[in-house]
């Protein structure tokens, strides 16, 4: 009889309702022309998009087919399953056919859902009753029919996500500098927080509560921004795209702005999904910002450097500030521009802004080194030629009180009053710039002292007193100079200064110049020597450093060794003298015996058998006098001339 009993009979414009198989020989001799009839109505059905008509057909002649491959399975005849499938060999088609329709469907539903809902809501219609069947076929059938189980529920998530993660992540190569890299962030945001605004307004009004379908493209979001974000920090980039990565990942994701939009809450909810970046990834990433951000200091403070010292070639003096002391714009350049870059840190993370802060104090102590090798440079080139800088005395001085102002602001750079500690090579390296500017100011006073220096001692300084006064007069200029730098560094060049000057006078007394030939001419050298070290006591007096604090002093006791009447008594003067001044040296004390004039050798070697009997430690706080003086080698006792001694 074939399938022409079992087909019911057209129904216009709608599925057609097929009986059951009056018997199963009817089912081995079918009529293909019906089939194929109804699987060309079934065509049109879908071509006209009437897809619930169509899979209703489709449905039938699937049960159909079922039905007779069931009832030849359990009779035993598997051998004409084969032709019954033949006949049937256009289901597949009008399979694939709704497929295509329903995944295209799905890969438009969020424009749909807000256009044309019914016809997103027709394809779920579809995919549940296709999950009916095969739930059903999966607990009740004794065998599994061609191209079951379909799955089309999982299939449906599967082109919702790939649809997802399509628009937004598989485009073309993306721009990765800054103001690219900006624009993408900016619009994935904004596309972002849209579309799950449509989902939860609309898409879940048109599917089964079961499918969670919020939840659903919440974690296809959450997850293809995660490797998104990955496949960006593969590129090389540069310190603004890092920011924005960490800023956006972050700050940006989390935020009203985006998934915490009042808009979304508190349906969405991505705290349960974890970071977009992991603690690893973070600190790779934060780590790779520093890398650029050092280079982008060392650079700027490079430039800084060579502007600084540019300016100490020009015609004038450095600025002032409003007390008159010389300074730069070198400190505040610098300490803005390690300032700023902690402060734009410390907007993604505590981590990554002690990581700038910890950055920013090694790149400011070795901007500090590279500073005091610019200043040593400048100083060789300018003891070449001393009118060069014109002003190279205030430049330092201004080095001076930059250092300080450095000094003064780094501890303020870390927000956070707990974590400003200084490091100790920072502070070292603070110091050695201060040590090394002191000692080319120094230089420059030793350079116009030694001129004079040369002249004593001298039967005309013994006549009078215009060596010293010119000597005050140098020292007083300086000292004016000097005035031009804050109060801290102002004493310690002034201690220093005074203690340089006793050092030259010490050492021109030591270099064997000058004997005294009579008790008249000692005589005179100790009136000297006391109208000298009281004057030059009263000027460093004067210009604010304390009696207590000077080294003149030595000058003092060294005259009561010349003044001693009696040279017997001198073992015990020296013994008070080396007491009192530790460093002094036997070459010293035998170079002041020579300057007296009236010690025998028997006196001379009592005094130095004392002073090997007294041996002196230096104390903790000392500040050595002497040891720094050379005394000149004694003359030889034999003659080295190449010709006969006379």
């Amino acid at each position: 009889m074939g399938f022409r009993g079992v087909l019911p009979p057209r129904e216009t414009g709608g599925a057609r309702a097929v009986p059951k198989p009056r018997d199963a020989e009817e089912q081995l001799h079918p009529v293909p022309a019906e089939v194929h009839e109804v699987f060309s109505h079934t065509l049109q059905l879908l071509s006209g998009q009437q897809l619930l008509e169509a899979h209703a057909e489709l449905m039938m002649m699937e049960h159909l087919r079922d039905d007779i491959l069931s009832q030849l399975h359990l009779r035993g005849l598997s051998s004409a399953q084969a032709t019954v499938l033949s006949y049937f060999g256009g289901l597949q088609e009008l399979n694939e056919s709704l497929a295509k329709q329903l995944w295209d469907i799905v890969g438009s539903s969020l424009r749909l859902v807000r256009e044309d809902p019914v016809l997103f809501v027709t394809a779920v219609r579809i995919i549940e009753r296709e999950e009916k069947i095969d739930d059903t076929l999966l607990l009740e059938a004794t065998f599994l029919p061609p191209g079951r189980p379909k799955g089309w529920r999982q299939k449906f998530y599967h082109v919702l996500q790939e649809t997802i993660t399509g628009a937004h992540f598989h485009g073309a190569h993306m721009d990765t500098e800054g103001s690219g890299l900006a624009r993408h962030l900016a619009a994935l945001q904004k596309d972002i927080v849209s579309e799950l605004r449509v989902v939860k307004d609309l898409m879940v009004q048109c599917v089964p509560a079961h499918y969670n379908i919020l939840s659903v493209c919440t974690v296809t979001y959450h997850q293809a921004l995660i490797s998104h974000l990955q496949d960006i920090l593969r590129e090389d980039l540069d310190k603004q795209a890092l920011f924005l990565l960490l800023e956006w990942a972050l700050r940006v994701y989390h935020s009203p702005e985006m998934m915490g939009h009042p808009d979304l809450l508190p349906e969405v909810d991505v705290s349960a999904l974890g970071p977009l970046m992991s603690p690893e990834l973070v600190d790779q990433t934060e780590r790779k910002y520093v890398v650029k951000v050092k280079a982008s200091v060392l650079e700027w403070m490079q430039r800084t450097l060579e502007v600084e010292f540019k300016e100490w070639f020009r015609e004038e003096e450095p600025e002032t500030d409003h007390q008159g002391f010389f300074q730069s714009a070198l400190p505040v350049i610098v300490m803005q521009m390690l300032n700023e870059n902690i402060r734009v840190a410390s907007l993604i993370t505590d981590s990554l802004q002690q990581k700038v802060y910890n950055m920013a104090l090694e790149e400011l102590e070795a901007f500090l080194g590279r500073l005091r090798e610019a200043l040593v440079q400048c100083g060789k080139e300018h003891q070449k030629d001393r009118t060069i800088p014109k002003y190279y005395v205030s430049y330092l001085l201004a080095m001076l009180n930059n250092n300080l102002a450095l000094s003064s602001s780094v501890s303020f750079l870390h927000p956070d009053t707990a974590h400003r500690e200084v490091p100790m090579s920072l502070r070292a390296a603070l110091d050695r710039m201060q040590k090394k500017a002191c000692q080319l100011l120094l230089e420059e006073l030793l350079l116009d002292l030694q001129p004079l220096c040369l002249q004593l001692p001298s039967r005309k300084w013994l006549s009078g007193s215009q060596l010293i006064s010119s000597m005050c007069e140098v020292i007083d200029k300086y000292a004016k100079d000097f005035s031009r730098v804050r109060k801290p560094v102002f004493m310690l060049l002034l201690t220093e200064s005074e203690l340089l000057v006793t050092s030259q006078y010490l050492r021109a007394l030591m270099q064997k110049k000058m004997v005294c030939k009579s008790e008249e001419e000692r005589g005179q050298l100790c009136d000297r020597l006391l109208q000298d070290a009281t004057q030059l006591r009263e000027l460093f007096c004067g210009l604010g450093l304390d009696q207590s604090q000077q080294s003149l002093e030595a000058v003092f006791a060294l005259r009561e060794l010349i003044c001693l009447k009696d040279p017997a008594l001198l073992s015990l003067e020296v013994l008070g003298f080396i007491t009192k001044y530790p460093d002094v040296s036997d070459e010293h004390i035998s170079t002041l015996l020579d300057l007296r004039g009236d010690v025998s050798k028997e006196v001379r070697h009592m005094v130095l058998e004392m002073m090997a009997q007294h041996p002196q430690v230096l104390p903790e706080r000392y500040r050595p006098i002497f040891s720094t003086i050379l005394v000149p080698a004694p003359e030889l006792p034999f003659c080295l001339r190449k010709g006969k001694c006379a």
